[in-house]
């Protein structure tokens, strides 16, 4: 989950706990460190414990790399496009919706305002991505 809010991934971390999905989630703060991630570089460089993504959770108004360029980023790449990428934000401009899915983004969430809004999203997100639909391997 890429998002520059601290209490935004706290409450993400709780929302999971909250609902009892077994799921890992590596939470980063800005676009540029997404892609860090992805390419194990920076403070991912050798991790002995990284993952091929599931999915990514990605704000749009983020420092440094925002969240629009960082979904253009990762759609260019052969490697993740396959990754399915969910943008949570705080937007509700029909621009942003527009803009997002033009550039590849498979949902269009805005982040509820409350706690129990949040843990419901998670919990419908999670079951949807991780129960419900089929997700290719990452050896594709």
């Amino acid at each position: 989950m890429a998002n520059d809010d601290e209490d935004t991934r706290f409450f993400v971390e709780e929302s999971l706990r909250e609902i009892q999905l077994a799921v890992r989630i590596e939470f980063v703060e800005n676009g540029e460190q997404v892609l860090d991630y992805l390419y194990c570089r920076g403070r991912f460089a050798g991790m002995s414990n990284w993952h091929f993504p599931d999915l990514i959770l990605l704000d749009l108004n983020m420092p440094r790399l925002d969240g629009r360029e960082a979904l253009t980023l990762i759609r260019s790449d052969p490697d993740f496009q396959h990754v399915p990428v969910v943008i949570l934000t705080t937007s509700q401009s029909r621009g942003d919706i527009l803009l997002c899915y033009r550039l590849g983004a498979n949902s269009f969430i805005s982040k509820p305002v409350t706690f129990e809004g949040l843990v419901e999203v998670m919990k419908t997100l999670c079951q949807y991505w991780f129960e419900i639909v089929s997700l290719p391997d990452e050896a594709l």
